[in-house]
């Protein structure tokens, strides 16, 4: 019995089912039936352009498609695993509706500058979704900062007390990571868009295509170059989800914070309960379970990234059947990093602040002993001896059971004489914060400065 693969001419057997389960792909990779007809149509029409298919073979092919995606979208169509993948589906389907004309669209490419054509044309338009989507949660964060540029909150370092800074400055820090996030994803994004269609299956074609007009018609800045990287190549899938990995990154460490922030043991926030979940058995219970779960969907993207390296770090130039599972971990990954900003942009606009929590949290801990040894500094005393005469200070108010701005000045005075009535101003907590005065420091003037930095950087 012949096989009826489309590839089926040299084989005698039928596929075995348990081969056709395991090798199918159409599961998954109908997902890009959009971008495989759109380059389909593109290179139909270069077809036609360079006179390998007359005019209306070209206009037959292009309306059977347009055709068939409308159907698609209508969940109108039947995907068949014995036909592998999302490319020899519509191909045969194709076929089906206009004759052997839907015959003659696959001369002078392969399946595997197929596939690398289709990822290239998804993963553009997903990066375009995640950076709007970037930009949503970073103008949502521009407004917290903006309204708490005057909120003294402790600054942590091995999460104890270390310096008083202000909420405002500490969510710039987050949106300095985002910010990073973005340039990364449109960087990128430049390398997303090359055509690699024309490379064939390895080795280019004998046809006299023109894959400038391919690109051009399907949005492609450039053209790769060199026919067996072309097919193989997937940095742009494993550089996407590194891009993706360290953003989850970015969003679970702002996660964490949340999380610990509304926690009783710091009472800084209130989530908005259409962001939390309550208890099944402990009625009195508001847990930030979004949060929890942008902190734990991290992994994902972490997994598919190695999922990723691990896939292509043992093949040979060129196209590698290996190559198939790289499709489900990008799409999870981008799925799940679309939804995650998301919800945290929603998330974020419910959040109410707990400011005179904040401060008394930054007035423990002595987050402004740093400030009497750089007082120390100004006075002449070397960084060195003012730091040991502080740490004695801080020893002496630990024993008292008081704050430094409780210590009365003869008794500051017993460790360095030069130390004067002027020093309460720098050891209170806007002094301190105030103090830090330059780009890039926390104080408010500087804040908001940074954050008009921020929002010109924002797509208008």
């Amino acid at each position: 019995m012949s096989n009826d693969k489309p590839w089926g001419g040299r084989f005698g057997e039928e596929t075995h089912e348990l081969v056709e389960d395991f090798t199918e792909s159409v599961s998954f990779d109908k997902a890009l039936y959009r971008y495989d007809i759109q380059g389909s149509i593109a290179h139909a029409r270069m077809l036609s352009q360079v006179g390998v298919l007359i005019r209306e073979e070209c206009d037959a092919i292009v309306e059977g498609l347009n055709t068939i995606a409308r159907d698609i979208e209508q969940d109108n169509f039947s995907w068949s695993a014995r036909l592998e993948d999302v490319h020899m589906n519509i191909e045969a389907e194709l076929t089906e509706r206009i004759g052997d004309v839907g015959k003659k669209l696959h001369t002078a490419r392969s399946r595997n500058d197929q596939i690398a054509t289709d990822l290239r044309l998804y993963l553009r338009e997903a990066v375009d979704n995640i950076l709007e989507r970037l930009v949503e949660l970073r103008r949502t964060l521009l407004d917290l900062a903006e309204s708490e540029v005057e909120t003294v909150m402790p600054g942590f370092t091995h999460l104890q007390v270390a310096q008083p800074v202000t909420l405002g400055h500490h969510v710039l820090a987050w949106l300095s990571m985002l910010e990073r996030d973005s340039q990364r994803f449109s960087e990128a994004r430049v390398r997303i868009n090359i055509l690699p269609l024309g490379a064939a299956a390895l080795a280019g074609t004998t046809f006299g295509i023109d894959r400038q007009y391919t690109a051009e018609q399907l949005g492609f800045d450039g053209i790769a170059d060199n026919s067996l990287d072309a097919v193989s190549d997937r940095d742009f899938v494993i550089e996407c989800s590194a891009h993706a990995s360290l953003l989850m990154v970015h969003l679970s460490r702002i996660a964490e914070e949340l999380i610990l922030w509304q926690s009783e043991a710091y009472k800084f926030i209130e989530i908005g309960d259409a962001f939390c979940t309550g208890s099944s058995i402990m009625p009195q219970k508001k847990n930030p379970d979004v949060a929890e779960l942008l902190r734990g969907k991290s992994g994902r993207a972490i997994g598919n990234l190695v999922s990723l390296l691990t896939l292509m770090k043992g093949q040979p130039l060129a196209y590698n059947r290996d190559n198939q599972e790289d499709k489900e971990p990008i799409f999870d990954t981008v799925k799940t990093v679309c939804a995650c900003l998301a919800v945290l942009a929603a998330m974020v606009p419910t959040i109410s602040v707990n400011r005179s929590r904040m401060r008394d949290a930054a007035s423990q801990g002595f987050a402004t002993a740093t400030d009497l040894a750089d007082y120390l500094v100004r006075k002449g005393v070397p960084f060195r001896d003012a730091h040991e005469a502080v740490g004695k200070v801080v020893a002496e108010c630990l024993a008292d059971g008081i704050a430094l701005t409780d210590l009365a000045l003869d008794r500051l005075r017993q460790h360095h004489a030069s130390i004067d009535s002027d020093i309460f101003d720098m050891l209170s907590l806007e002094g301190s914060v105030s103090a830090r005065n330059h780009l890039g420091g926390t104080a408010p003037e500087q804040v908001r400065a940074a954050i008009a930095r921020h929002r010109a950087n924002l797509p208008s």
